[in-house]
């Protein structure tokens, strides 16, 4: 149990349920009236954030959220299917719970993948990956101008920014949180 005087940032917590992790908090003592807690608390499943008022005295049960390293090993039918490295087992998913991370995994790559009452709700791939380019255009030669940038697609699919001199065949990294090339592998 956690009551809401002790909440800070990232502290996870149940209300009727439903997993909730704490954005941002202020513990305010009027000079009239009793004290409370002013929260804006996340929706951990839904994304959906709300503000609210608590009573530092108010109790909430833990949230316990449980993070995995699993292998992709390949999609069916609209599923995705995660391989746990210890127990073997897959676990199936559906395009809603990983289209952000899809566009950087390729199968055998690993991902995170965080449970909350043994419900996958979250995949996240690695913070950075290396990627072949399949499909850009060739850079113009004598165009030096800084800064200037060209689509690729790289072998998962997705469309990076990338400069002009980068080529189909190489290997970039890339940055999944934003998108960004940071440079050739």
């Amino acid at each position: 149990m956690v009551s809401a005087g002790e909440f800070r940032k990232g502290i996870t917590f149940q209300i009727n349920g439903e997993p909730f992790v704490i954005l941002d908090f202020q513990h305010v003592k009027p000079g009239k009236g009793a004290a409370f807690v002013r929260t804006k608390y996340k929706n951990i499943i839904t994304g959906a954030i709300r503000d609210e008022a608590f009573n530092p005295n108010d109790k909430f049960e833990n949230a316990l959220i449980e993070t995995k390293t699993m292998q992709y090993s390949y999609n069916d039918d609209g599923l995705y299917y995660f391989m746990d490295p210890e127990t073997y087992e897959l676990v199936p998913l559906s395009k809603d719970q990983v289209e952000d991370a899809m566009q950087w995994l390729r199968e055998n790559d690993n991902a995170t993948i965080k449970f909350f009452n043994d419900k996958a709700f979250l995949v996240e791939a690695a913070n950075f990956v290396e990627l072949k380019v399949i499909e850009t255009e060739p850079g113009v030669k004598g165009d030096t101008a800084t800064n200037v940038t060209k689509a690729a697609i790289v072998e998962t699919g997705a469309t990076v920014q990338v400069p002009i001199f980068i080529e189909e065949g190489e290997v970039i990294k890339i940055d999944t949180r934003t998108g960004d090339y940071l440079g050739r592998a």
